[in-house]
């Protein structure tokens, strides 16, 4: 076994660094073979040059190296993120939960939903802290525009209080606003919400995100980055993702439509993202997002609609781990060449060869999955439920300490919808876990069907724990109790 590992990191030190090793024995080579000059020559050559002739040498090679800089896309960092933390009032342990379920009238007339429904909770992965807005502890949940209106001012606002407070940027630095909210979509909109609370300057540009379900959150990132990239130096883009329960709480039997009752909680995170280095704590790597929407089964996945009843609700499909599963692998395509080591990629490589040789002969031979753990240090998994951790782990090779973010995140929080891999970020940090340099793999899944991966840098680790774990992480990780799925 030792050997085995010591062979394996002697691999991959030469083939990762090969080019590195191929350009220093050349320019070896070059140098003792092929250098024309001495210091003293070199010197005398320069000396009796015209100062017209080198001063244009010096300005054009830097009129390229200008172009070259003001040609090639902006680094994007991220400043800072924060997080809506819960109060305790608004906890909902599985006792209040199932009192509640048995005193829903539309649910006591089917004991089939209800036993279902209590036994999805008990499976779902969800701990005894997670918490839902003031409506949904009302009998029957007050769906109203009031109540919609109260529970966003407050995530909303506290998220982005909260990466004010934890960054040195302030509203007046504010250039554009992002926030995304798959369902409820008042008038005025979110971002007027922002700019009225905060007073923002009248030339602030605002997007307004809806309908793109948990995955909308790195969709946001990734629409701010591309803004930067062409932006001017020192532009700040503010982007606030969340989903709110009391626009949508579903009043049916319908089984594959209480699903969205019994595994979302109440969430918001707000991150403050820039093209100048100077106050950054992460740098943003690549994102590549994939869509299967041309496939009518991934279409209705995740789906909002009426019941046979006229009562209105999202519909999850029973096939939404299979979905969530394909659409990764496909995205990996994309995204495993960029940000995995030579190493790797030559493996998986050898595998397709090996297969495609060996197709004729009708030997089946299983590709090379490539690990990485090579790649990342940490995995921020949208924590949509206990089986979809449970798929994206399976599939990807990784170990119960590298989905624990995932696991805990959903245990202490339920499934936030677009803030979630935030929260997970976030655990990460609270563990003292981030080193500087550390790199971070973000998934999310969203409606459509939708799957999108971001890379994150660690460039400056988190001075503290101060954020929605500030109360909780020394109890973290707790074990989970073994369920039959």
């Amino acid at each position: 076994m030792a050997n085995s590992k010591l062979l394996k990191t002697l691999y991959q030190l030469v083939v990762n660094n090969f080019l590195a090793i191929v350009a220093v024995a050349f320019a070896t080579a070059v140098l003792r073979r092929g250098w024309p000059f001495s210091v003293d020559g070199l010197a005398g050559w320069l000396h009796a040059q015209r100062p017209v002739h080198l001063v244009t040498a010096a300005i054009l090679t830097a009129a390229v190296a200008k172009l070259w800089r003001a040609r090639r896309p902006r680094d994007v960092y991220l400043v800072e993120y924060g997080c809506f933390r819960p109060r305790p009032c608004f906890r909902t342990p599985f006792a209040t939960c199932r009192e509640h379920v048995h005193l829903l009238p539309y649910l006591l007339a089917d004991k089939e939903s209800l036993g279902f429904a209590i036994r999805l909770l008990e499976r779902s992965g969800l701990g005894e802290e997670t918490c839902v807005p003031y409506s949904y502890h009302y009998l029957p949940p007050d769906s109203s525009l009031d109540a919609a209106r109260e529970e966003t001012e407050l995530v909303i606002f506290s998220a982005i209080d909260d990466v004010f407070a934890r960054s040195a940027v302030t509203p007046a630095e504010i250039d554009v606003i992002i926030v995304n909210c798959s369902i409820f979509t008042p008038m005025p909109v979110f971002v007027d919400m922002v700019v009225n609370r905060y007073k923002l300057r009248a030339g602030v540009q605002c997007l307004n995100l809806s309908g793109m379900g948990c995955g909308a959150g790195l969709v946001a990132i990734g629409l701010a980055r591309n803004l930067l990239q062409v932006a001017p130096r020192g532009t700040h883009v503010l982007t606030v993702s969340t989903e709110i329960l009391s626009a949508q709480y579903y009043v049916g039997s319908e089984r594959a439509m209480l699903l969205p009752n019994c595994l979302f909680r109440m969430g918001a995170a707000a991150t403050i993202l820039t093209n100048s280095p100077e106050r950054a704590r992460f740098k943003l790597g690549r994102i590549v997002r994939t869509m299967t929407a041309a496939r009518d089964a991934d279409y209705r996945c995740i789906f909002q609609e009426e019941d046979e009843s006229g009562l209105r609700g999202v519909r999850l499909s029973k096939d939404l781990t299979v979905t969530a599963g394909n659409a990764l692998r496909r995205n990996i395509v994309a995204f495993g060449p960029l940000v995995l080591p030579a190493s790797e990629q030559l493996l998986v490589a050898l595998s397709l060869l090996k297969r495609k040789l060996l197709k004729r002969s009708g030997r089946k031979v299983r590709l090379y999955r490539p690990d990485f753990r090579t790649a990342f240090e940490h995995f921020c998994i949208h924590a949509g439920g206990r089986a979809v951790i449970d798929e994206v782990q399976r599939g990807l090779g990784l170990s119960d300490e590298d989905v624990e973010a995932s696991r805990m995140t959903l245990h202490r929080f339920g499934n936030t919808s677009s803030s979630l891999v935030m929260y997970e970020l976030a655990y990460a940090e609270a563990k003292g876990r981030m080193r500087k340099g550390d790199r971070v793999w973000m998934i999310s899944f969203g409606a459509g069907f939708d799957c999108t991966c971001m890379a994150l840098e660690c460039v400056k680790p988190a001075a503290d724990a101060d954020g929605p774990w500030a109360d909780c992480i020394h109890r973290y990780p707790v074990q989970l109790p073994d369920v039959a799925i």
